[in-house]
């Protein structure tokens, strides 16, 4: 053990100083390098990650092949173990009963968007839990658009669970805490209440997603089989406007995957905002990133109404200003591939011909052309005619 010699005037000595100086350093520097080697391009510490190999495994399920599940959605013992151990994950050991998937998701006007995730996810998730509140975060009326437009989803209806927004608004006038508020709300008005087959179980599954945020059916498969850190990122591949714009940089560190754990169940809210920032760095032993493990499509409407019903309903208030909210402006940086409020860093490569979509939107391509190609002078809104 290093001893620390105090000098008569009680001043640490100088060479135990600048030993003390460099460990700390060293300490520092370890963590930044544990934490940051994923994000370096020649590193290898994507320590886990969707592979062509799984996307090739999700377009077999996807036409009409026999599951190779049994009834309660795992893969046999052997499989499941080579499986996760290929992801560098454990296989799941309990095995006797189903480990059911929560997906929790609010809802404001994207109706397509809540359609093509149903379609693309129901033979994955077991609950949907769509949650829609009279309000919106900036704290004004809007419609209940999932319950006035029930028959578009009604074949989904076993495996929806709605609800609507409770004790709002709340009295603070802060747009975040309106937004935590409804985020919370898609758990604890709801998971707590369930009963009979839907009631949560010790290690089921929760995601907590952005509509938007749709995570890749092979990563479905991956957490239903595999045990994970209590905070699972699961990157996805960010685009913008449609799948015609992809984002430079990193890919998006949303949606969030966590466990069931009775009243030890993180909270929605705690749970997104400890992706990134400063709480990054917190909890470090309970938090992986599955990279590669969903889509992210921001800003992707059929409508410039849409768009401006984004920009004053979500909390970013900075943003709604009225240079940012001309409609031709709107579809010229649109069809241009330019942020929609000129900010800087944000930058967006073309990508013609994407495969890289949902099966259901392939499957669809006439109706969700909108997002798919966005070269026309309306931008492909179909509200504007230039």
């Amino acid at each position: 053990m290093i001893k620390l010699l105090i000098t008569e005037r009680g001043f640490v000595s100088w060479r135990n100083h600048k030993l003390w100086k460099a460990m700390g350093s060293f300490v520092v520097f370890w963590i930044i390098g544990v934490y940051f080697r994923q994000y370096i391009p020649f590193s290898t510490g994507r320590d886990h990650e969707i592979r062509g190999v799984d996307l090739e495994f999700d377009k077999w399920m996807a036409g009409g092949e026999p599951s190779p599940f049994d009834d309660n959605g795992f893969m046999g013992s052997l499989k499941a173990s080579r499986y996760c151990n290929a992801h560098n994950f454990k296989a799941f050991p309990k095995r006797d009963c189903r480990r059911k998937i929560y997906d929790l998701v609010m809802v404001n006007s994207e109706l397509d968007w809540l359609e093509i995730r149903l379609n693309e996810l129901h033979v994955y998730v077991d609950y949907f839990v769509v949650l829609e509140s009279a309000t919106t975060f900036t704290g004004h009326p809007k419609p209940l658009a999932v319950r006035e437009n029930w028959p578009r989803f009604a074949k989904f209806e076993k495996q929806i669970i709605y609800h609507l927004l409770e004790d709002a608004p709340i009295s603070s006038n802060i747009s975040w805490d309106h937004e935590r508020h409804q985020r919370n709300a898609m758990y604890s008005q709801v998971l707590p209440y369930l009963k009979n087959e839907q009631a949560p179980s010790t290690e089921d599954i929760i995601l907590v997603s952005d509509l938007d945020e749709i995570p890749r059916p092979a990563s479905l498969t991956l957490l239903r089989n595999c045990e994970f850190p209590r905070r699972l990122t699961l990157r996805s591949r960010f685009y913008y406007y449609g799948f015609q714009w992809l984002h430079r940089g990193q890919e998006w560190p949303h949606p969030q995957a966590t466990t069931y754990r009775g009243n030890d169940t993180i909270l929605p809210a705690a749970l997104r905002k400890g992706a990134h920032g400063i709480n990054r760095f917190k909890n470090l032993d309970e938090k992986a990133d599955l990279w590669n493990a969903g889509w992210h499509c921001s800003s992707c409407f059929a409508t410039i109404q849409e768009m401006l019903t984004k920009m004053s309903s979500f909390s970013h208030v900075e943003l709604n200003r009225e240079e940012h909210r001309d409609r031709k402006t709107i579809a010229d940086r649109v069809r241009m591939g330019k942020d929609l409020w000129m900010r800087r860093g944000q930058s967006y490569d073309r990508v013609d011909d994407n495969e890289d979509i949902p099966q259901y939107m392939r499957d669809n391509k006439a109706k969700f052309e909108y997002m798919l190609d966005r070269d026309d002078k309306n931008a492909g809104f179909v509200d504007y005619n230039p």
